[in-house]
């Protein structure tokens, strides 16, 4: 399969011009984050044009010794999640090396971390004292359960939040067993929260010259995601049970086969649902009577999926998707991520780019008008690479 030459398009794309300053360009932030959820904060700080210093510790980051890895023997687990930043290790137990990072701390806007509740406390830099110490400071911190609550010192990774958030049980299909979704999403979304959260402290403080402490946890921001069964839970007080892939109150949104492979088709109202019976050659589906109405069609979804099914199945799914989208119908081919980087679409937006050393990256997913939407512009750093220049800076 051919390679997209992402190096090549995105020179081309005027959306992605390297050249726009960046919104975030004067803002320090100290990077006390590993593994996944903090990482995937700092990352998006980053991309924003935050200049970040990821302080590991002498080993490094434990996803540096983690596949897979590249063909320069460096992990891509931790490539991703730390691209754009700067490298020290130190030790912070060391007294002095406790003290240049209070130093970096001290000039610093924002500090991240993802420790256990207490640890940072432990190592001398408590959140709160360091607030009041430095009162334009935003310290945030990402754990699995929040920096209180009865279960805030627990041990947690992305698949017990995941099983104790309610999202593995309403992740596959009704006969089967509950399912980790299959990215790490509790630990991307806390991420992405805790950008969030940083974010709305810098407007704040723009406002007010205060800092704050900032606290996410993986378990409150993947419940939060859980809109659709929480409507039943909440509202009606009954118990959501998982359905697959279709949606609990319209129809038809499910995945659907064809000859060769699946299709998701969405149609969330009766003017959708006209137009695809139209392009599937069924236009009497319009009037019948139990799929008049999304209401009908949502209590016999059954039977409209037979009768979807029995007309897919007669093409491949490349020729459904050509025919829908040509009718109006929103549908979309079921696709491997491999398959997914490929497409225009992602190329367009840039969602993957070429790095000066050659590697490829994610790209941004937020685009700006006035701002730099490329995002960051230089790999991972190695293990202390940047230490020298950080020490003489900040010593």
């Amino acid at each position: 399969m051919t390679e997209p030459d992402y190096a090549k398009l995105e020179k081309q794309n005027p959306h992605l011009d390297q050249n726009k300053p960046y919104p975030l360009k004067g803002i320090l932030v100290v990077d006390f984050t590993h593994v996944l959820s903090g990482p995937t904060c700092t990352r998006m700080l980053a991309d924003a044009g935050a200049r970040v210093i990821h302080i590991e510790r002498k080993t490094g980051d434990d996803t540096r010794h983690m596949g897979p890895y590249i063909a320069d023997g460096s992990s891509e687990y931790f490539r991703i999640c730390n691209a754009g930043k700067e490298s020290i290790a130190l030790d912070l137990k060391d007294p002095k090396d406790h003290a240049l990072t209070e130093k970096m701390i001290a000039k610093a806007d924002v500090v991240v971390e993802n420790f256990r509740p207490g640890v940072m406390s432990r190592l001398g830099f408590d959140p709160e004292e360091m607030v009041k110490k430095y009162p334009k400071l935003i310290f945030a911190s990402i754990s699995g359960f929040g920096q209180y609550g009865p279960w805030s010192k627990q041990a947690a990774y992305d698949t017990i939040v995941q099983a104790v958030s309610g999202l593995m049980d309403a992740t596959g299909t009704p006969e089967g067993k509950p399912t980790r979704v299959g990215t790490s999403v509790s630990d991307v979304v806390a991420g992405i929260m805790g950008y969030s959260a940083i974010m709305t402290a810098l407007v704040a403080r723009e406002r007010t010259g205060k800092g704050t402490t900032v606290d996410v946890s993986m378990l409150d921001s993947t419940f939060s995601l859980m809109v659709q069964d929480l409507m039943l839970a909440l509202g009606p007080h009954e118990v959501p049970h998982r359905i697959g892939n279709r949606h609990p109150d319209m129809y038809p949104f499910d995945t659907f086969d064809c000859k060769d492979q699946p299709i998701a088709i969405c149609c969330g109202n009766d003017h959708l649902w006209s137009l695809l019976s139209h392009a599937l050659g069924h236009p009497e589906w319009i009037e019948q009577a139990d799929f008049k109405t999304n209401d009908l069609r949502e209590q016999n979804w059954q039977e409209v999926k037979n009768a979807m099914q029995s007309v897919l199945k007669t093409k491949d799914a490349t020729e459904w998707d050509k025919i829908l989208h040509d009718a109006g119908v929103p549908a979309g081919l079921v696709l491997n991520v491999d398959k997914t980087r490929r497409l225009d679409q992602i190329i367009a937006r840039g969602m993957v780019k070429t790095l000066p050393d050659g590697n490829e990256v994610l790209g941004s997913p937020m685009k700006y008008g006035t701002w730099n939407s490329y995002g960051l512009q230089k790999d991972s750093p190695k293990l202390d690479e940047n230490g020298d220049e950080i020490r003489k800076e900040f010593e």
